[in-house]
């Protein structure tokens, strides 16, 4: 509105959020029909790019009501460009799970994935976000974005086990290094990995944190290789 007000443009607005956006999408592809022209803004970020608008783009699709799209402002991208990270392969992930056991399996399930990762943090998240990639990934490097476009915008560099300092305020982008692609161990078999440590003279345990850490999964999923092991 502030950005139409600006240019004194006088159009209908309607809300589109999470909570409406199946009857919004039918209200769109009805205008539609009628030959009006609807476009779909956000007031930060980009639609459907978490955020509402793939339910309507959906239902346009089915409806054969033809759109378009308008390249915006997209958070994900320009903290990939300012983190300096590998940006030849990434994977944009959005907001973590809430619950605790739900945020670590989904992180257990990428920890694999040796393509930079994108996560989208809320300020109050930030902590614990980081922590619990810490404790599935093991340390990696990571880069903080926030306020971006704006004028207390700021790019934090830090490592996953020293967590991130400074104000917490304003949405995150959050990018992590991908897994370590050139360690040769973890070409070797889970079993194999944990019995490598454990006959170089590790005792099971720190065998177990070692391996977890640097195949990014959980040291739970390694105990049953130690039940035999010497």
């Amino acid at each position: 509105a502030t950005l139409l007000n600006a240019y004194d443009i006088k159009k209908p607005l309607r809300s589109c959020h999470k909570f409406n956006e199946c009857e919004a999408a039918t209200e769109i592809i009805e205008n539609a029909r009628e030959g009006k022209e609807i476009a779909i803004i956000s007031d930060a970020g980009m639609p459907v790019v978490s955020d509402p608008g793939n339910r309507v783009a959906a239902a346009l699709t089915e409806a054969d009501v033809p759109f378009t799209v308008i390249p915006g402002a997209n958070a994900a991208l320009s903290a990939l460009v300012l983190s300096a990270m590998p940006a030849d392969k990434f994977i944009f992930l959005g907001f973590l799970p809430d619950k605790a056991g739900e945020k670590r399996e989904f992180l257990e399930s990428v920890a694999h994935v040796t393509a930079t990762l994108i996560f989208h943090v809320a300020p109050q998240d930030v902590d614990r976000d980081v922590a619990a990639m810490y404790e599935v990934f093991g340390d990696r490097a990571a880069c903080a974005v926030r306020e971006i476009t704006k004028i207390h915008e700021e790019t934090i560099r830090f490592n996953l086990k020293d967590g991130l300092n400074g104000e917490k305020r304003g949405e995150f982008v959050l990018i992590v290094a991908g897994a370590d692609k050139n360690n040769p161990l973890c070409a070797l078999s889970e079993k194999e990995h944990v019995e490598f440590y454990i006959k170089s003279g590790l005792d099971k345990k720190d065998a177990i944190k070692k391996v977890a850490k640097e195949r990014g999964v959980s040291k739970s999923s390694l105990y049953k290789y130690t039940i035999d092991a010497q």
